[in-house]
């Protein structure tokens, strides 16, 4: 399976977080799984690096280098991601939602055929079948 990692289940991992679930280590861990990071990802991080050093510990170019190390590999912003934004919706009454780097992943993980793992309460609320809380 090709898993997409949502930035906070990528820190979380790199980090060694015990916020991660247990349910999410074990998939990252599985060895029959292919682990991607977004480069959604990195530019998130080095935006919020920069308006916020002192609470995101390590830059965009940091978080690509880590992940890199730890094995994971590339998912680079194409054409077709952008294009899929247009096809995600949420209901109505679904609580508001407007991060935009979300919308990306969700996107990237839809068009590559890909899960995107994430523990962000307000993604589901997309029902796209690519999304998997844990």
């Amino acid at each position: 399976m090709n898993l997409l990692l949502d930035t906070h289940i990528l820190i979380w991992t790199l980090n060694e977080d015990p916020a991660l679930s247990e349910k999410a280590r074990e998939l990252i861990l599985d060895s029959d799984n292919a682990i991607y990071y977004s480069t959604v990802s990195v530019w998130e991080i080095a935006i919020k690096h920069a308006l916020h050093p002192d609470n995101v510990e390590f830059t965009g170019k940091e978080l690509a280098s880590f992940c890199k190390e730890a094995g994971f590999l590339p998912l680079e912003v194409r054409d077709r991601h952008v294009f899929a934004l247009d096809t995600l919706s949420r209901p109505a009454d679904a609580p508001r939602h407007n991060d935009p780097f979300d919308r990306m992943l969700i996107a990237q993980a839809k068009a590559e055929n890909m899960v995107f793992l994430t523990h962000d309460s307000l993604i589901p609320y997309y029902g796209e079948q690519c999304i998997m809380s844990v």
